[in-house]
């Protein structure tokens, strides 16, 4: 089995856990030795994972883009600035150098709400610099980033007990 040859992993669905499948793949290649760098998109609070990965593995470069929650509403010229700067950092890190790793959280979100255009993650699969591993997560993934991905997870929820009033529960889902 060859480390050398990089892969495109996509992770969606309407489930939960596509961020959590992710880090779990970042911690098992740090386990290995390899460099990884996770941006994030649509996300930017402390919570459960983002603490252990900061306290477990210091040397994952952990990268957060927005922290504005755009649920309800509609996503407005900053949330549009600040999705674009951090493609921007994103693609930054992919041709680095630094990385073996390159994990972009919830960009599939980002492209599906237009605050990303949906070819830009075209480009980062097809310019992925040959050895890397690119990992994508977010529900929505474009058919286009399914179908050029080595391998793509449907993460599908069959239940959840958010739907019997339960809220997020830390540790959990926080």
């Amino acid at each position: 089995m060859s480390d050398k040859l990089g892969k495109t992993i996509v992770i969606t669905g309407n489930g939960k856990g596509k961020t959590t499948a992710a880090i779990g793949l970042m911690t098992k290649f740090t386990d290995m030795g390899k460099k990884v760098y996770f941006g994030q998109f649509m996300k930017g609070d402390e919570y459960s994972e983002i603490i252990a990965l900061r306290q477990e593995y210091p040397q994952i470069t952990i990268d957060q883009y927005s922290g504005r929650l755009i649920l309800g509403r509609e996503a407005d010229e900053m949330d549009i600035a600040v999705a674009q700067a951090g493609l921007e950092r994103a693609s930054q890190a992919l041709f680095s150098n630094k990385y073996d790793i390159v994990v972009l959280d919830e960009i599939n979100v980002a492209a599906f709400l237009q605050l990303i255009p949906t070819a830009a993650i075209s480009d980062l699969i097809a310019q992925k610099p040959e050895g890397m591993t690119l990992i994508l997560t977010g529900r929505y993934a474009t058919e286009e980033a399914i179908a050029t991905a080595d391998h793509a997870y449907d993460i599908e929820e069959i239940k959840h007990y958010f739907y019997q009033g339960i809220n997020a529960r830390k540790g959990i889902e926080m």
